[in-house]
């Protein structure tokens, strides 16, 4: 691990400590009087806006977001402790989840400053959300195969095209789409840019795409000639391609990778019936897991865009989860979606949503490939 890593992560810092016991306090007291229903997979299904602005007052987002645009400038491993406590709660972080993770990066790394002022303090104070616009129908993980395009027009872009599996976009500010500018050329990854869409505005048409429990947390986003000013294209015209993959380490290697059923988890762990032997084999392989997802926030901290080590995170990460999830039905309790036990009703949560954890953020598949690319033996 130390060679794809690059260093071994060791624990977290010391002082990390008291900000943890602070998260729990404050979680505690919410549970206590009723704040937030605990649910699994809550960085996907857990829409709680009001809940986010209560983060953000209290500093925990933009965490590492300059203090002189609204973020508390705090180092990404205290992000990191906030965010591992978040999930272990199952609190509701979805609404707040896009912007905090990609979008403020991506607008510190490639933004200009007037669209870093524009947006950057809303998404500290937990009122400012964002969609990630890339897979379309037709595309899915295969990026390089987008079609959406942006023509040039008078002082901007007209966007064509659809976006599919877009979490959250029915809820969002703006929405950071990849858009095709230019010929796909030889490698195909040329002649991608990347543009800010203000929601919602004329031209995007968003439409709902529901589970099969019939909850609604993906969208297909269509633009039909959507008007996006130059003042809002994120970075370079025809960068896209190497602004997005820089910012796919930051959305495969966190601990959401791994902790979508550290509810689920916990709970089984609680119960009387469960393996020992299961509950340590499964609880060694977190451990593990969250080493080598640190490794990564530590690079991510200091500039580098570890994508292969962030993509071997999201393979086996993902894969654990469902391991967690298969452990818990051995337990033989028949999961119930609106049972008042929570373990019968976190179990059949983490069932529903299991099937999406190995696609989203890039199919398992398409990872191993680009895993494989970068050993040498593709």
């Amino acid at each position: 691990m130390t060679s794809l890593f690059g260093l071994d992560p060791g624990a977290l810092p010391p002082e990390t400590r008291r900000l943890r016991q602070e998260v729990r306090d404050f979680l505690a007291a919410e549970l206590a009087s009723g704040g937030f229903t605990p649910v699994s997979d809550s960085w996907v299904i857990g829409t709680d806006p009001a809940f986010s602005r209560k983060l953000g007052a209290r500093g925990w987002l933009g965490m590492a977001i300059p203090k002189r645009y609204g973020g508390a400038d705090r180092s990404p491993l205290e992000r990191f402790v906030v965010i591992e406590e978040l999930l272990a709660a199952g609190a509701p972080v979805s609404a707040h989840w896009v912007a905090d993770r990609q979008a403020a990066p991506g607008l510190l790394h490639h933004g200009t400053e007037e669209q870093r002022k524009r947006y950057l303090p809303g998404i500290a104070a937990g009122e400012c959300h964002f969609a990630i616009g890339l897979s379309e129908p037709d595309s899915g993980s295969d990026l390089a195969s987008v079609r959406t395009k942006a023509t040039r027009t008078d002082g901007g872009w007209l966007i064509d095209g659809t976006k599919i599996w877009t979490s959250g976009a029915h809820l969002s500010h703006a929405i950071v789409a990849l858009v095709r500018t230019g010929p796909a050329g030889e490698s195909r990854h040329e002649g991608l840019s990347q543009m800010i869409v203000p929601l919602p505005t004329d031209g995007v048409e968003i439409r709902p795409i529901r589970s099969l429990n019939g909850a609604h947390h993906f969208n297909e986003v269509l633009f039909t000639n959507a008007f996006v000013p130059d003042d809002l294209v994120l970075g370079t015209i025809g960068d896209g391609w190497r602004q997005v993959t820089s910012e796919l380490a930051y959305e495969r290697s966190g601990p959401e990778r791994m902790l979508s059923t550290a509810l689920l988890l916990r709970l089984l762990a609680a119960r009387e019936d469960a393996d020992p032997r299961t509950i340590g084999r499964l609880t060694a392989r977190l451990w593990s897991l969250r080493q080598a997802s640190i490794a990564i926030a530590v690079q991510l901290s200091k500039g580098s865009a570890p994508e292969v080590a962030a993509a071997v995170v999201k393979d086996l990460g993902t894969l654990f989860e469902r391991e967690v999830v298969d452990a818990a039905r051995e337990t033989g309790v028949e999961p119930d979606l609106t049972s008042p036990d929570l373990f019968t009703r976190i179990l059949a949560e983490s069932v529903v949503q299991a099937p999406t954890n190995t696609l989203r953020g890039g199919t398992n598949e398409i990872l191993r490939g680009v895993i494989a690319r970068a050993l040498g033996v593709r």
